[in-house]
């Protein structure tokens, strides 16, 4: 018979093939000369025998159907399957002959035909290989269940990609804290001359190449290292790209375009986010973001930074730090979200160590003047404030204007997951769930939350612990302390000085702040009081701190401790009574007196 070529008997045969399966328990699509579906048969009817020795089987579609070519082509559109055998048992479809072997020895297709339906192949299927997904998954793992991690990197517009592990490891925290220390060390190499050591200035010069092998280096290690913890954990990790088809299927292709076909009873996303491009011309074709600065080849040279985001700020930190011409293009103002007398001081202490900001101006055009490593590019602006336009050459463009939630192509309308349609976030309630109550969100991709590694690790450990250990903690992201990597460093908890005025009022607050000089600074002489603290703390309950801001050296270190106290419900009674480390810089918090109400001084005059 020729192909069906009309509407009428191609739906006629659809309900035919549909009939099939719901009237069989065991069914099987194949062809007689078909080794595969030879290597089926004699396991189906050993289970046929245990099970169901009244059960239908097909077992040729040449013999046993009248139109084996019409069959297989809609087949295909049913089950996205092009091959026979084609298997079904209890209307589950369960694929060809290894995914029904791998069935028969996993128990499956013994549960489908005692008549236990629900059946799936993962327990949970997590998509997304980044620091949330990878702790996900390993715990659910730990605590017995059979799972799988799928993740898969998108190329950047210049053909970047990487491995296992996600954008902390990567393209990220990781990377980042790396080369902040590189520009450290350089300013300490200037400050040890002043402590006597005898650093001939003519040697001390940076190499790019030398930095970049060594940080990617051990940025490949960790890769490695993250694969063999899902294998000692009997995780199936899978390098491919995940798309729901179905509320429990997804669809997985890998770099080769090859597509593989995955259930579960639950799923978790924690697929992140990527940097958001200015969508003007020249913008991907030569520009860089994030996701390429630290594996670039090549040194930068002379770059400018789009965007006033932590990242913004954080790359064109260790880049001006490295000896480089930084230019940071800020449209309004500096780490939108964070306390902005913070910020400001932050971007300040930029300005007076060299990096140079162009306030007040958005980019409209890149074009290319040379090619090269680097080449030249030249920028055009616009003033936000007028019609006035600006033009800059520059050797590499940094776009770090902000990031969008990977979700709009990975099948969420598909299984039903609503999302915001402006940004792309997933809204879950306090337990991570989604309106699907089957598939749950972490990590970046969250309406709301925090944007940071250790949250989505924590969140998603503590969601494996709930789904499979009985457990009932949730992630707390109230009092969530973090540090921007500017070259003075900024560390902060709990409210910014602006939400807590929007929270509690003025009058309800008690603000107290000290500019501090750290000793390590003073043989060198320099940045004399222009480290800052500041706590916020609410009146009406007890002095209690709910806003804690440090700008100074080792940030990170100072607000992690400080952050577990506060979780602990400090009061500012609470910092007057410990005694402080002396000579440090954290010990500022044990002796603020000076209110910002009371306009009082607080330079310092030493240590």
């Amino acid at each position: 018979m020729p192909p069906i070529d009309n509407d009428t008997g191609r739906n006629q045969l659809k309900t035919r093939i549909q009939e099939l399966i719901d009237s069989n328990q065991v069914l099987v699509f194949s062809k007689s000369h078909c080794p595969f579906c030879v290597k089926v048969s004699p396991t189906y009817l050993f289970l046929l025998f245990i099970y169901l020795p009244s059960a239908t089987l097909l077992t040729s579609l040449n013999c046993c159907l009248d139109d084996g070519s019409n069959y297989q082509e809609l087949l295909l559109e049913m089950t996205r399957q092009k091959t026979v055998p084609n298997v079904f048992v209890n209307k589950t479809h369960i694929g060809g002959c290894d995914k029904t072997m791998q069935a028969h020895k996993d128990g499956i297709l013994q549960k489908l035909l005692c008549g236990e339906s629900e059946v799936y192949e993962y327990d949970l299927i997590v998509i997304g290989g980044g620091s949330g997904g990878l702790a996900c998954s390993k715990e659910a793992a730990t605590l017995g269940k059979k799972v799988m991690v799928l993740d898969y990197v998108v190329p950047t517009p210049k053909g970047n990609s990487w491995g296992l592990g996600g954008t902390c490891v990567n393209v990220g925290c990781i990377p980042k804290k790396l080369m902040h220390q590189t520009a450290l060390l350089g300013t300490s190499m200037q400050d040890a001359r002043k402590f006597g050591w005898e650093v001939p200035e003519e040697t001390a010069k940076h190499n790019w190449e030398t930095m970049k092998t060594a940080v990617n280096n051990y940025i490949g290690s960790l890769n490695w290292g993250y694969r063999v913890a899902l294998r000692d954990k009997n995780v199936n990790y899978v390098n491919s790209y995940a798309e729901f088809i179905e509320p429990h299927k997804i669809k997985a292709t890998n770099k080769r375009g090859k597509e593989t076909f995955h259930t579960a009873a639950k799923f978790i996303l924690a697929t992140g986010e990527r940097p958001r491009y200015l969508g003007i011309p020249g913008d991907k074709e030569y520009c860089i973001t994030s996701d390429d600065l630290f594996s670039l080849p090549h040194c930068p040279g002379k770059t400018l930074v789009i965007g006033a985001s932590y990242v913004a700020l954080e790359c064109g930190g260790f880049l001006a730090g490295l000896g480089l011409d930084v230019t940071v293009m800020v449209r309004s103002i500096l780490l939108r979200g964070f306390d902005q007398d913070m910020a400001n001081r932050a971007g300040e202490h930029m300005e007076e160590h060299g990096v140079k900001f162009l306030r007040k101006y958005v980019p409209v055009k890149v074009e290319e003047l040379e090619a090269g490593t680097p080449g030249r590019l030249k920028v055009t602006a616009k003033s936000t404030e007028s019609d006035e336009t600006i033009e800059g050459e520059y050797n590499t463009v940094l776009i770090a204007v902000g990031r969008d939630a990977c979700t709009g192509k990975i099948g969420l309308d598909q299984a039903g997951v609503k999302v915001n349609p402006k940004n792309g976030k997933v809204p879950v309630n306090d337990e991570e769930q989604t309106n699907v109550p089957h598939i749950y969100a972490i990590g970046d991709i969250l309406e709301g939350k925090w944007e940071l590694t250790p949250v989505a690790i924590q969140a998603g450990k503590l969601l494996a612990r709930r789904l499979y250990a009985g457990a009932s903690l949730k992630c707390d992201y109230v009092n969530v302390p973090t540090t921007v990597f500017t070259p003075l460093e900024y560390g902060a908890c709990g409210h910014s000085e602006e939400k807590a005025i929007e929270l509690y009022g003025q009058d309800n607050l008690e603000v107290y702040h000290s500019l501090f000089w750290p000793l390590e600074f003073t043989v060198p002489n320099r940045d004399n009081n222009k480290c800052y603290s500041k706590i916020i703390c609410n009146k009406l309950d007890n002095d209690r701190v709910i806003g804690f801001h440090y700008l100074g050296p080792n940030a990170g270190e100072v607000t992690q401790g400080y952050g577990a106290a506060m979780k602990c419900g400090l009061t500012k009674e609470q910092l007057d009574n410990t005694i402080g480390i002396h000579p440090t810089c954290a010990e500022i918090f044990t002796t603020m007196e000076v209110t910002k109400s009371s306009g009082g001084d607080i330079t310092q005059a030493g240590c």
